[in-house]
């Protein structure tokens, strides 16, 4: 194919903005700082949406949607998470354009709005002045729901899917009678994420708390996951905050207790977003393109035909069909490829460089013998298989992909987590070999953000299943009670 190819391992980067574009996914949009998302980007959201929002409705939560635009004295009610993202805020200020004297659209200025409104950075405050009016008793709840919806978040440095002004995501908010329902929910949801990147994305993540430092705005306490990228930075892929009465109390929701008493709500968010498809693409793919786990891939299988004449070409399609029908009865996704306008080398690049996990070559030959050619797009093991039974085959082959993506990331995350005792070592495996270092540190923010400005690298997470150890931090020498782990991270 036509397209500039960048090696990874020369410049990861370049490589990823590359591989973006050239696997026709997302391109910058015009407006500064978002992103067109193309049928083939977004074919991978709808299936991870499809099974998030499966997960979700599993476990209780049912969808609503909120308004875009939040008044600012509803955003200013919760003063951390006000302040957390005014920086980010895109606002409304006028409701009205008009023609001037010169021809030109400009604002007009006597349609200033008497309340200036927030574009949603995220809907806590819309959302908690909804359920004051929602909840008066205990048996208004619990209060599950979930949106799927966009959020806008003014970026300086934009990369598409990772980070850009405008992004797509589902935001969780949870109301409930008391704070041990109300944390058990967060945890639940952590593990919902855990087990969708695991399972879905084949992304082997690390389950944790954030430092007060790095809490989401507004919570009492933050949960995450954590993934490894293959040029050793972490990426932040998924968030559950335990809020508290935060929100209850800045919008006065109240509910009467089985004992008759007034009490504040305690609160839950939760989210992840097209963040979920940078993951994905850094997490697996290659120098000759996208590698997808074929749970998520838009195209599971495709069947490209072989041939010479008009005659062959009859029979080999004839047969092509088939197979398709065969596949497409056990519910897999397949693209016959049976454009005349390319030739089947030219097919093979295209569709390796989409990540499709499965080839299937079919000519002539192939149908007097009774076989195809498979080719796995994770490996590149070609392989000669019956037609009988095909169906079969392909789909237990699927799985054993979808595995062994899974493994291949697990084996690198796990060989990059590295133990570090001093300052000089922390410094040392961070430049040279980069992953997660596992570190002591003496729990305080002064320390952390010293350690961040100094080297870049960030607390990503306390391991939920971290055990107490004595010892020293790297940077202070000052005591500590476990391990943390930091990394540099998108």
């Amino acid at each position: 194919m036509a397209f500039e190819k960048v090696k990874r391992s020369e410049n990861y980067s370049e490589w990823y903005n590359n591989l973006v574009k050239n696997a026709d996914m997302a391109e910058h949009a015009d407006v500064k700082g978002c992103m067109v998302i193309k049928p083939y980007g977004y074919a991978i959201w709808e299936k991870m949406q499809a099974q998030l929002d499966k997960m979700f409705k599993k476990t209780g939560h049912v969808n609503a949607y909120f308004p875009l635009l939040i008044p600012k004295s509803f955003f200013e009610k919760e003063e951390k998470n006000a302040e957390g993202f005014a920086k980010e805020c895109a606002v409304v200020t006028h409701y009205r354009l008009k023609v001037d004297e010169n021809r030109k659209i400009v604002v007009d200025e006597d349609a200033k709005l008497e309340e200036e409104l927030i574009i949603r950075p995220t809907s806590e405050a819309i959302i908690w002045n909804t359920y004051k009016g929602w909840i008066q008793s205990y048996r208004d709840l619990p209060i599950l729901i979930n949106q799927w919806a966009n959020v806008m978040r003014w970026e300086m440095r934009t990369r598409l899917f990772l980070r850009t002004s405008e992004f797509l995501w589902q935001e969780g908010h949870t109301a409930h009678s008391t704070s041990d329902e109300a944390i058990a929910e967060t945890k639940q949801m952590l593990d919902v994420y855990a087990e969708f990147a695991e399972k879905f994305l084949a992304v082997p993540v690390i389950r944790g708390v954030k430092t007060e430092n790095e809490r989401f705005a507004g919570a009492v306490e933050t949960y995450c996951i954590e993934g490894l990228m293959q040029d050793g930075k972490a990426l932040q892929m998924g968030t559950s905050h335990f809020l508290g009465q935060n929100f209850a109390k800045a919008f006065d929701v109240k509910f009467q207790s089985k004992e008759g008493k007034l009490e504040h709500v305690w609160a839950t968010s939760w989210g992840v977003s097209t963040r979920l498809i940078g993951a994905l693409i850094m997490a697996h793919s290659d120098d000759e393109g996208l590698v997808l786990p074929p749970s998520l891939a838009p195209i599971q299988v495709v069947i490209v035909p072989i041939y010479r004449s008009d005659e062959e070409r009859q029979k080999v399609e004839a047969a092509a069909e088939q197979i398709k029908l065969k596949l497409e009865d056990l519910d897999l996704s397949v693209k016959f490829d049976n454009r005349d306008t390319y030739k089947p080398g030219y097919k093979f690049a295209e569709w390796e460089l989409k990540g499709v996990p499965v080839r299937i070559a079919i000519g002539p030959r192939d149908i007097e013998n009774g076989t195809v050619e498979l080719a796995r797009r994770d490996t590149k093991e070609k392989s000669v298989t019956s037609i009988d039974g095909i169906d079969l085959h392909i789909k237990n082959l699927l799985n054993e992909i979808q595995s062994a993506i899974y493994e291949r990331a697990k084996l690198f995350r796990d060989q990059s987590i590295h133990t570090v005792n001093s300052w000089d070592e922390f410094k040392e495996v961070l430049e040279t070999k980069g992953g997660f270092i596992s570190a002591h540190w003496d729990g305080t923010g002064e320390t952390e953000e010293k350690i961040k400005e100094l080297t870049k690298a960030t607390i990503r997470c306390i391991p939920l299943d971290n055990i107490e150890e004595e010892g020293k931090c790297v940077l202070t020498g000052n005591p500590s009670k476990q391990r943390v782990l930091f990394a540099k991270a998108y």
